[in-house]
């Protein structure tokens, strides 16, 4: 019987690949990122806002900088003990809790729910995926929104590689996928090298397009759903860097 633990449980992975999904760059992207999700929900100033598998917090961070009220959820401790560090040495007031995204919910609450870096699709089961949402559309006040920043499938057929070499900073990583389950999960295996030492990680996730996303919102009960390419707001055509898609309750 194989006990072995999913990967996104399994906190090796998220201590070993750190450096690699936090890349400095990555870091620096946060306030422009930032910025144009603003441009594109316009929240009002007073607005509280969730920042859902927030990671190390580098979104929660720059919104905080910006004066607005946020949650950041994430089931990893140590990625939030360095984002409350962070932002203990900015004094910023940031409400960081550790929860695992199926069972995290507050009724009517927030105004805006964020969802970015393919935060999504990592379990098993499909119905997870609903729950996850159905949380989220009961955790947002009436006329609040939600948005997600994925890699759609459409995008993903069009620039698919089997396996690429990368460098990340000081780390260079081979990542090998296939597509599986009729086009409905990419799993990748992760070799990272960092001077002589090296680490392998397995992980799988359930992928949508653009259309399947929109059915998932609109099936939790989300009743305006809009489609882009990326936060700029472009559309979701052959040119499209991201799957970006924004409901309103």
């Amino acid at each position: 019987m194989n006990t072995q633990k999913p990967w996104y449980q399994q906190e090796e992975f998220w201590k070993d690949l750190r450096l690699v999904l936090f890349s400095r760059e990555r870091q620096a992207d946060a306030a422009d990122e930032v910025n144009k999700i603003i441009r594109l929900l316009d929240p009002k100033p007073e607005a509280k806002i969730l920042d859902l598998c927030c990671g190390i917090g580098r979104h929660s961070l720059e919104f905080g900088r910006q004066g607005y009220s946020i949650t950041a959820v994430d089931r990893t401790e140590k990625y939030l003990d360095y984002a409350r560090k962070r932002a203990k040495s900015e004094g910023l007031n940031i409400n960081f809790v550790c929860r695992d995204m199926r069972k995290f919910r507050r009724k009517n609450h927030f105004d805006v729910i964020l969802n970015l870096f393919s935060s999504f699709g990592f379990f098993e089961k499909e119905k997870d995926d609903r729950l996850v949402v159905q949380n989220m559309y009961q955790s947002l006040k009436i006329g609040g929104l939600i948005i997600f920043d994925l890699m759609g499938k459409e995008i993903l057929a069009r620039i698919f590689e089997e396996k690429d070499w990368y460098y990340v900073d000081d780390f260079k990583v081979l990542e090998e996928r296939k597509i599986v389950e009729n086009w409905s999960r990419v799993e990748s295996h992760w070799t990272v090298i960092k001077n002589k030492n090296i680490t392998e990680h397995q992980i799988s996730l359930r992928i949508y397009s653009a259309v399947e996303f929109s059915t998932l919102l609109r099936d939790a009960g989300f009743k305006q759903i809009k489609v882009y390419g990326n936060l700029d707001g472009n559309p979701y055509d052959h040119n499209a860097k991201r799957l970006v898609v924004v409901g309103k309750k």
